[in-house]
């Protein structure tokens, strides 16, 4: 039999229950890796989304020989990275001359491979490359928007899961509710063609417009590039089955006759039998009640004139 070791320190208990599922998951850490060999405009890639997932994101700066996650037991390596980091995501460079300037955006199920896109960078520009206003500069931590411009997010396969891999990529945390004042950029996504996507990130700027509804325009303060999708591999169907499972706790029951509405809000039906008001009888049932209508009948009649006999006619 297998002995099941318990954690005594409190400070191992501690991370462990971090690391334990939750109803309401925190955000997503990502892991950012090297692979055997990288160029120069591949570090900055890296060092760019780095620096935006800065607050979410652990980087290795070794060189790794073993990471090759589409190769069968190239991913070994990775995963245990992914349990030892408590990362969900990794994003991998890797330079060669059939692929030049590769990144590998991929997710991970219970530290084990669940799907993987693979692209490559070209038109690469940095941060450092724009001039704007510093004022501007998005602040860390704060909530992107995403905006996908394009067909082929739709109707492409590979575009498709490009989208599902960035959404989990640079979203962060779930939230319900969001400031205004704390929106300070926006992830643009266009599909140039069914195997290109320009990307790029722009501040956003709130101007007056005479109402209470700002007027927005963006101020590209980078990176930006553009992605040439080459390989991607898709989950299994059973595991991402098992991964879309939700805890019951976290299911809410439906509401009968309960809909929402953009003006009224939350709006209800209310279901109300047949009163039947003919059937029913009054509550007002005094005894007293006929008596007195029979007197006041024969008090009406004693007052009433007498009628005139009509005399009756003679042979």
């Amino acid at each position: 039999m297998m002995r099941i070791k318990t954690p005594t320190k409190k400070r191992i208990k501690r991370e462990l229950d971090k690391r334990a599922p939750k109803l309401i998951e925190t955000g997503k850490k990502t892991l950012i890796l090297h692979g055997t060999k990288t160029s120069n405009v591949l570090n900055a890639v890296l060092a760019e989304i780095y620096h935006l997932k800065r607050d979410n994101a652990i980087k290795y700066t070794k060189k790794n020989d073993n990471v090759r996650p589409f190769e069968s037991g190239g991913e070994t390596s990775l995963e245990f990275f992914s349990l030892k980091t408590d990362c969900s995501l990794f994003v991998l460079g890797t330079h060669s001359k059939k692929r030049p300037n590769n990144l590998v955006l991929g997710r991970t199920y219970d530290h084990h491979l669940y799907d993987l896109v693979e692209v490559g960078v070209e038109n690469f520009k940095s941060t450092e490359s724009f001039s704007y206003d510093k004022k501007l500069a998005p602040h860390i931590g704060s909530k992107p928007l995403f905006a996908f411009i394009g067909e082929g997010f739709e109707s492409v396969e590979e575009l498709k899961h490009l989208k599902e891999v960035l959404l989990d990529l640079f979203r962060g945390e779930v939230v319900k509710n969001l400031n205004l004042a704390g929106i300070d950029r926006v992830y643009l996504c266009t599909a140039v063609s069914p195997t290109k996507v320009f990307f790029t990130q722009c501040a956003i700027r709130l101007k007056k417009s005479g109402t209470t509804v700002p007027r927005i325009e963006l101020v590209e303060v980078g990176p930006s590039m553009d992605f040439v999708v080459r390989r991607h591999r898709l989950p299994d169907e059973g595991v991402k089955k098992q991964a879309m499972k939700t805890a019951p706790e976290s299911t809410k029951k439906k509401e009968k006759n309960v809909k929402g509405d953009v003006i009224e809000g939350k709006v209800g039906k209310i279901y109300i039998p047949d009163q039947k008001v003919g059937s029913v009888p009054l509550p007002n049932t005094a005894k007293g009640v006929k008596r007195e209508r029979r007197e006041a009948k024969m008090n009406n009649k004693a007052h009433e004139p007498a009628e005139k006999k009509h005399k009756e006619d003679s042979d």
